[in-house]
């Protein structure tokens, strides 16, 4: 029997990821905001205020040799993000050890579109600055990320109910997304790489890792230790952040036989996650978005000049069209070569207009971008100008062809929600299909 994609999955996984949407959506119109702030003040005659804010230097110069006197931006950039992707690799790794997608089909999906997300805005990108010289190819990277805060909110300003496998989908592809995205960062934009300090942070994320095995969830023990792998991540040469994604995949999912097994209750990366998140989603996220998406626009001339360099079009090129025709064309080839179905209740038209929402690249595009090109850059004014541009316009395009399908959602959300025997579970998740 051929699979089904974006089947709506098991009631258990439906509720846990609405709850993870919820919170995303809040942080999402937190971002929003904090990107606003940011945008109208570096426009208005105070602008040199927030430039100033921005650049200002906060941190040891020389403190056993560590090199920590950073501006405020770089701290956001280093140091706040470091907990966002903590939390995007416990989400990833709950995923595929005791979510749906720990069945291979399930997962190949999100994996396949996030892969071919990725790939067709890099390559549209490269195709638009084959011949730009000046370092432009630099910044191929940067509309290969799928911001899913950002995604959510415009899911919530526009109100559409999207179903829930439409969701899911959307969720765990963001996720797989940024895993790509800090690999490419680790891989691709470390310029120095100190060996050392590489080899030592390894140290205090095993035993981190030690720690959370034991079940010890004293944070005055493992904050010391992440801390203490943060600085000499930073140190390496490799991005900060990837000592966030490395300490949450030595976190357990599961609960041990001895703490009552996989039934008891969550296990301790849910526990993470859900004491994590809000400072992620509430703090973390929304201030980086203050400190990078401050641009100075100069009105619609500089608006134009911007817009005239080749890396800002090539980013709306890559967010608008290309993540559209990878994350389409990924789903389609993974219909054509496993023979997999769509669910009979959606069609073609949601895959693309789920698609186009992919292009809102924001907080990982900013970040690549500010590594590609320098914080404070011209290119870097101009990589800010097109990711904001790009993901406005994809923005845009998928509430048009959302809203259009969204009074078949409508149906499909009064059926998710319809519980005739009254046992507390949808009668949808209880049928022979919702597992398929």
């Amino acid at each position: 029997m051929p699979s089904t994609l974006f089947a709506r999955g098991s009631y258990r996984e439906a509720t846990r990821i609405a709850d993870v949407l919820r919170k995303e959506t809040v942080g999402g119109v937190l971002l929003m905001i904090g990107a606003l702030v940011a945008l109208v003040w570096a426009n208005t005659p105070w602008s040199a205020a927030y430039e100033s804010l921005r650049d200002l230097r906060v941190g040891p110069s020389d403190l056993f040799g560590l090199h920590l006197d950073l501006s405020l931006g770089t701290w956001a950039a280093d140091g706040l993000l470091a907990v966002f992707f903590f939390v995007a690799g416990l989400e990833l790794k709950r995923e595929f050890v005791a979510g749906d997608l720990r069945d291979p089909r399930k997962a190949a999906l999100p994996v396949a579109a996030a892969v071919g997300g990725m790939a067709a805005p890099a390559l549209l990108y490269v195709l638009v600055n084959l011949r730009a010289g000046d370092g432009a190819l630099t910044g191929w990277a940067i509309p290969t990320a799928t911001d899913i805060a950002f995604a959510l909110a415009v899911l919530a300003v526009i109100s559409t109910h999207l179903p829930t496998g439409l969701r899911t989908f959307l969720l765990t592809l963001a996720i797989v997304d940024d895993l790509l995205a800090i690999t490419i960062i680790a891989v691709f934009y470390t310029s120095t790489l100190q060996v050392t300090p590489l080899l030592l942070s390894l140290v205090p994320i095993a035993l981190f890792g030690v720690l959370v095995q034991k079940r010890i969830r004293s944070w005055w023990l493992l904050l010391p230790l992440a801390l203490v792998a943060w600085v000499l991540m930073h140190e390496s040469g490799v991005h900060a952040t990837v000592a966030g994604v490395l300490l949450a995949f030595t976190v357990p999912v599961v609960r041990s036989d001895a703490a009552g097994g996989p039934d008891a209750g969550p296990g301790m990366a849910e526990h993470f996650e859900h004491r994590v998140r809000p400072l992620s989603q509430g703090f973390a996220v929304p201030v980086f978005a203050f400190f990078s998406a401050g641009v100075t626009v100069g009105g619609l001339s500089g608006l134009g000049a911007a817009l005239s360099d080749s890396v800002a079009v090539g980013i709306v090129v890559g967010l608008v069209a290309g993540k559209t025709v990878g994350i389409a064309g990924a789903t389609w080839l993974v219909s054509r070569f496993t023979r997999a179905e769509l669910d009979p209740e959606l069609g073609w038209p949601d895959v693309i207009g789920l698609s186009i929402l992919g292009g809102m690249g924001f907080t990982v595009s900013l970040l690549i971008g500010e590594l590609a090109f320098g914080a404070g850059s011209l290119r870097d004014e101009h990589v800010k100008v097109g990711v904001l541009t790009g993901t406005l316009l994809a923005a845009l395009v998928a509430a048009v062809v959302l809203r259009l399908r969204d009074r078949r959602y409508r149906l499909i959300a009064e059926q998710e929600a319809r519980d005739d025997d009254a046992d507390g579970v949808p009668d949808v998740y209880q049928r022979p299909s919702a597992e398929s």
